[in-house]
């Protein structure tokens, strides 16, 4: 998974966590279970990173369900 900027689709659901509003499509919805988007701050390596309670792999994420960007 990945952040990109896109706009609200019939097909999304949207979400609010804390001061994070983000939409997803309602298909990985349901493969990923549960989202959690936080903020790393680790020098070089900090930025977004995004965990959810069904891994659905791909670039650059780890068995366990998380990614950064």
């Amino acid at each position: 998974m990945r952040l990109a900027l896109d706009e609200p689709k019939a097909t999304d659901s949207a979400f609010d966590q804390g001061d994070i509003s983000y939409i997803i499509d309602s298909e990985l919805v349901k493969r990923t279970g549960q989202i959690v988007i936080d903020y790393v701050d680790a020098g070089y390596q900090s930025g977004f990173s995004i965990q959810s309670a069904n891994p659905v792999g791909g670039g650059g994420c780890s068995s366990g369900g998380s990614c950064s960007c």
